[in-house]
């Protein structure tokens, strides 16, 4: 089967990015640099992967799940040693080793890819990738990127943003895929911290159960949701240690907040 007579198909959650401006714009936040291997997930039909073979990267390390489409993908690529193709699913196969990461992720698998690639708060990704770039669903995106006292901070927010400095790059209208989808999309890019700048794991398993907690109510107060924690006055002297107000409710809270206060109430008596 040739592109042309391939149509997109929903179970797999195809839609084509057209709009050369965004391919463009994508390639450029990644940065390659001579010697760097980027993993793509999702090449399609190969838009961005012709981009990224014309980048300085050193190789282009592409999964692709439909059969039909890594036919084509090798009728197109495959005399480029630089371009490495591996059909499956990424959610189960061997990732090849890389240094960053560009995916225009499927929604359906926005969540269990993101832990594939960045980790949990309580188990991040080892070695991290130097940098994800990600095209996905434009809600997802505001919630990993948005800063607290919004709307759309979570959980989530918090999560990745311990895990990683998260940006947007452009806003990307239905318009810019063929067919569009339903939803607005966004890229994002994620550069992961170093080992070093991460939570240790006690403390990150202890923030996981607190942010678990908490937005599971994100409308009450936080004396309310932690108590049962520690008796009323010890919660007081963790709340101001940690800067925190018994009276904010979970999205008001910056990331660096939710460690000290798990660190408080964690902390020996």
């Amino acid at each position: 089967m040739t592109f042309a007579a391939h149509r997109a198909r929903k179970r797999f959650g195809q839609h084509w990015l057209m709009d050369g401006a965004v391919l463009d714009r994508i390639v450029a936040a990644a940065e390659l640099e001579a010697g760097e291997v980027v993993l793509e997930i999702g090449p399609g039909r190969g838009a961005l992967s012709e981009r990224l073979l014309a980048s300085p990267a050193a190789r282009v390390a592409a999964i692709e799940l439909d059969r039909d489409l890594v036919a084509g993908l090798q009728q197109r690529f495959g005399a480029d040693q630089r371009f490495q193709l591996l059909e499956g699913d990424a959610l189960a196969v061997p990732l090849p080793e890389a240094h960053k990461v560009v995916a225009n992720i499927p929604y359906n698998i926005t969540g269990p890819l993101l832990e594939r690639l960045v980790g949990r708060l309580d188990q991040p990704v080892t070695p991290p990738y130097r940098r994800l770039v990600l095209l996905l669903q434009q809600e997802v995106g505001e919630r990993i990127r948005c800063r607290p006292g919004s709307s759309a901070y979570s959980a989530l927010s918090v999560r990745m943003q311990l895990l990683g400095e998260c940006r947007s790059v452009c806003a990307v209208p239905p318009r810019c895929f063929q067919p569009p989808p339903k939803v607005h999309s966004e890229v994002i890019v994620i550069d992961p911290h170093p080992p070093q700048q991460r939570p240790e794991p006690a403390l990150a398993r202890a923030t996981e159960q607190l942010l678990r907690r908490c937005f599971a109510a994100r409308r009450k107060m936080l004396r309310n949701s932690l108590a049962g924690l520690a008796a009323p006055p010890q919660l007081d002297a963790v709340a101001e240690s940690a800067g925190v107000s018994l009276q904010q409710r979970p999205q008001e809270l910056a990331p660096a907040a939710w460690l000290a206060l798990a660190a408080g109430l964690n902390r020996p008596s």
